[in-house]
């Protein structure tokens, strides 16, 4: 009997070794830093696409408002105690007015209403409309930044960007004249607009505050401003009410969703060219569009999948259009410095 025990144990720590051996090569503390790098980018490629369908599934049965806020002041207050402890001081006056009106713009109005739109649309198209921010950031830029141009590539990128989402818009001719769908448009394109004016509000004043070091404090006060705009006027049901799927849903979109992926991606920036770690942004929809067709029967079909690929096309032109333009000026600035060097 003993040996028996003894022969068993023994099979298995050769096949643990075996194993282990195998795998060896895959584990990350054999890559290198760049390595590391995509391999978190492809998490928040993947990640981020799937927290359309989690929201889809939260809101199913509470109100959109109530979860986006539980959602962000759990992942707010996270972030302010691990940010606390990494050292960083806390916020003073001016800055927690800045980091509220951002807040407002990013979190509050763009998060709460890209969250709420899906409980009028399916989650792969609430995707789609959400890929579409650099197209808006492209065209307020042309009134925030005076010396923004608008170039061929830019244009050609926002006539393609707009056409990608004609053509699946045209799939749902009989549901855009739905109140419920079309409510759930225009909550999407609000969303989409806001994020683009915070993300242009945060670029302008870039070089006053550490984005990272505000995220939290971000997702805190916005989560609190959600939570009594859900609370006051009744858009909220009690807590106790709040049915299992929910509470896993917002456990993932705060793990999965703002934890773990926000924590990617910056390790990703920070080790990449923005251009590499920003790649993302062409693959969350793809991928909330795939997940939403397999796991919640969404349609899919040519139209929808070839709308979504012109859209991210248009997309990834606005933002070459735009590098090529930065690029130009930072070029003809440097030129003009040089010249007002040899005067």
């Amino acid at each position: 009997m003993r040996s028996g025990f003894v022969k068993t144990k023994a099979l298995i720590y050769d096949l643990y070794d075996t194993v282990s051996t195998s795998l060896k090569p895959l584990s990350p503390r054999n890559h290198s830093e760049k390595t590391k790098a995509l391999f978190a980018v492809g998490v928040v490629s993947i990640l981020w696409g799937t927290t359309w369908l989690a929201s889809k599934k939260g809101v199913e049965y509470m109100p959109a408002l109530q979860l986006a806020g539980i959602r962000q002041l759990s992942g707010g207050i996270f972030y302010i105690i691990f940010f606390s402890l990494k050292g960083y001081k806390w916020p003073s006056w001016s800055q927690l007015i800045r980091f509220t009106w951002m807040s407002v713009l990013m979190f509050v109005v763009s998060n709460g209403f890209s969250t709420w739109s899906v409980q009028y649309l399916p989650s792969g198209l609430a995707s789609v409309i959400g890929a579409i921010s650099p197209i808006w950031i492209a065209i307020f830029s042309l009134f925030v930044f005076k010396d923004t141009k608008l170039n061929l590539t830019t244009a050609l990128g926002l006539i393609i960007g707009f056409g990608g989402i004609l053509i699946i818009f045209s799939d749902y001719l009989d549901a855009i004249f739905n109140s419920s769908f079309s409510t759930g448009i225009m909550l999407g394109l609000i969303a989409t607009m806001t994020w683009a004016a915070g993300t242009l509000f945060t670029v302008k004043h870039a070089k006053d505050l550490n984005p990272y070091y505000s995220l939290g404090w971000q997702m805190f006060l916005s989560g609190v401003i959600l939570t009594i705009i859900a609370y006051s006027p009744g858009l909220a049901i009690p807590v106790k009410q709040i049915p299992m799927v929910s509470w896993l849903s917002i456990g993932y979109l705060v793990v999965f969703g703002s934890i773990i992926t926000f924590a990617a991606f910056i390790y990703a920036l920070k080790r990449l060219p923005a251009a590499q770690a920003s790649v993302y942004s062409y693959i969350n929809p793809v991928v909330a569009v795939i997940i939403g067709s397999m796991l919640n029967h969404e349609k899919l079909n040519i139209l929808i999948a070839g709308g979504t690929l012109v859209t991210l096309l248009g997309v990834y032109l606005v933002n070459t259009g735009f590098k090529k333009s930065a690029a130009k000026d930072a070029i003809e600035a440097s030129e003009e410095n040089g010249d007002a060097e040899k005067i």
